[in-house]
């Protein structure tokens, strides 16, 4: 399992499985959100068999597809709201964390500094330079 820290409350990372689950419990995760669609995975790491094995372990689990057409306005809200409603620290997972950060980057446009942005999924290992025009955009809109 490769977690990265966005922030001290919000996490990514690639794909896991039902066998990771009560190391993230353990971790202090208090909420998974499944970043990834269905169709991208076999069934065993498909969001309701991983769903059982966070439930199970006492965690909070939502789910949310993400696909380069699926980041939209609400979208960015959502994952927002279930990052902002968790009673702790939240993992997003997809395939590499890439998405997870992603949509991290859409919902903080107008509300701190570009360059802060990209620093800060940089320093995780996600480098989304080309995502620069979308967020100066999306600032200069708030």
């Amino acid at each position: 399992m490769d977690i990265r820290q966005i922030t001290p409350r919000y996490h990514v990372s690639p794909q896991i499985s039902a066998e990771d689950a009560q190391a993230l419990a353990d971790a202090g995760i208090a909420r998974v959100i499944c970043n990834r669609p269905d169709a991208e995975v076999p069934p065993s790491h498909q969001a309701q068999a991983i769903e059982a094995a966070i439930r199970a372990a006492g965690m909070d689990f939502a789910v949310l597809p993400l696909t380069h057409q699926t980041m939209t306005p609400e979208n960015i809200a959502a994952q927002a709201e279930l990052v902002e409603s968790a009673g702790g620290p939240v993992l997003a997972y997809c395939a590499s964390g890439t998405r997870c950060s992603v949509i991290w980057a859409l919902g903080q446009a107008g509300k701190l500094p570009v360059d802060e942005i990209l620093a800060t999924t940089q320093r995780a290992g996600y480098a989304l330079d080309g995502l620069r025009p979308t967020l100066e955009a999306l600032s200069a809109q708030s």
